[in-house]
Parts: structure tokens; sequence; C-alpha cells
């Protein structure tokens, strides 16, 4: 299966496609210039890309974790990135009505892993005719997807995405077992790597910590299994970020990584092909 986005292709051995970009919308510099740099990247290698940003987390783990600058104005700001750059737009959704407003900026509505089972956030989001892409929850096997999945063509939308995140081994870490990959392409669907979250460790003392230092190594893996499109939260200064601060990508080592991605996916896919 192929979506199209805006002109871009994900699956079908198309070229793997980048979203990117911070873990929330803290402010609109950090976000514009965060959107200009990953932009100027990918152009410059050919990589289509797509931009993320939470227009606001409402799945955090302490009361006063940080949630963001408010539904409106950050929504405005992504659809300023939008049309200054000239890119498409994810954001994740939480309730019914997220999904409502959020489509009138984004073109792909996203699904937390944590909600992913949620049928009427699921039909909402299908509902608005968008791309839906979900998250598969940590507590989920690969192959059950096709039920999340289900959902969004029962509702009339074939617009589908499925996306992995690690799975929970015991308490407080997550693995990545690539399996998943090749289990949830073979539902039909494009598969996208989230390897960010993934090297996260939940939820420890009240603030989600992290291994950034395996970023790299799983994007290069999944990439090589043949995913459709690797997703990265980046942020020019991760260790001051107000969310995921210890699993967001440096912007700054985003080049080189992208580099070895690309090789490693026109060499699976030409030999595919």
């Amino acid at each position: 299966m192929i979506i199209e986005v805006n002109g871009i292709k994900i699956g079908g051995g198309n070229p793997i496609v980048l979203i990117a970009g911070p873990c929330v919308i803290e402010s609109r510099e950090i976000v514009m210039t965060t959107a200009l740099r990953i932009k100027e990247i990918t152009s410059e290698l050919n990589i289509p890309f797509i931009f993320k940003s939470s227009f606001k987390k409402a799945n955090r783990t302490s009361d006063d974790s940080f949630i963001g600058i408010g539904d409106k104005d950050a929504l405005m700001i992504l659809d300023e990135v939008k049309k200054t750059y000239e890119v498409p737009i994810i954001t994740d959704i939480h309730t019914v009505a997220d999904a409502i407003l959020a489509a009138q900026y984004v073109d792909i509505l996203q699904i937390p892993a944590f909600l992913c089972r949620q049928t009427e956030l699921l039909r909402a989001a299908a509902l608005t005719g968008k791309v839906v892409n979900i998250k598969k929850g940590q507590f989920l096997a690969p192959g059950d997807m096709k039920f999340a999945a289900g959902k969004i063509l029962a509702a009339g939308n074939k617009k589908v995405l499925l996306t992995e995140r690690g799975s929970s081994f015991g308490y407080h870490n997550l693995v990545v077992d690539m399996r998943g990959l090749v289990i949830m392409k073979d539902l039909g669907y494009p598969v996208v790597m989230d390897a960010t979250h993934s090297v996260q460790i939940p939820s420890a003392d009240g603030i989600t910590g992290g291994q950034a230092n395996f970023i790299k190594p799983i994007a290069q893996a999944a990439t090589a299994v043949g995913i459709d499109a690797l997703f990265l939260e980046v942020h020019p200064n991760p260790k001051k970020a107000m969310s995921d601060a210890a699993s967001q990508l440096p912007l700054d080592e985003l080049k080189d990584l992208l580099i070895m991605v690309k090789r490693i996916d026109e060499v699976v896919k030409s030999v595919r092909l």
C-alpha cells in the first residue's frame, strides 16, 4: 500500500520518508528554526520530509509536567511551518475534540501508543479524512495492530500508517523487536520506525528518561529491515527541552544520521526491486 501526503509517497518501495521535529511546541522560535534546518538538510539529501510536533502533551507522567502553550496558538505555529516551508504536518491527538480541531491545520493525525485501542478516537480520526498514523502500544503484539487499523478502515478511511516505538520489557524499560516491523508490514500498511521514543526509560521517578545513544543504531537497523518512514524527535538543545529531554536527537547530529540511513535505504530497496 502507498499512502500519499501532499505529493510525498510513503510505502510501496518508495524512498524512506523522514518524520521529524521537536517533541512538543515550546515556542515559535524553536519550532521555526528547527523546521528550517531539517528542511535544509532533507532538501540537500533529497529525503522527503514531514514535520512533527505535538500541539499539546496530554499524557505526561507528572501533574506539573509541561503540557503546551495553548491549543490554538500551537496549531497556528504548525500552520505557519506548513505554509512557510511547504511541508506536510503531523501532530498527536488525544480526544475526539482534538481530532476535529487538529484536522483543520495538519495533514496527518497521530494516535499515541497508549491510546491505540481507543475506538472512539480512532473513528474520529478516520472520519476527518486525514491520514492516520497509529503508534503501536508498548503493551501490544505487532500482529494485533490489524484491529486498530481495521477500525480506521471500517470508518471509510484507508489512509493508515503503523508505527513501532518499542515494547515494554519489565518496568521502566523498552526493547525493539525488529520482527514487529516485518509483521506489521505484512498487514499491508506502510510502517514507520520511531527511533526516539523507543529509547525511553518510561516514568522513572516521575520523569521519562532515555538512552539517546541508541537512537542511531535503532534507526539504522530498522532501515535495513525495510521501513517506509523514520520518525525522530529532534531538538536544538535536548537537555533544555520541555518534554522528552533524554530521548530527543540533537539537531546537529541529524545530517550524519540521515546520510547513513539514506545509503542503507537505497541498498535495501534496490535489492528488493
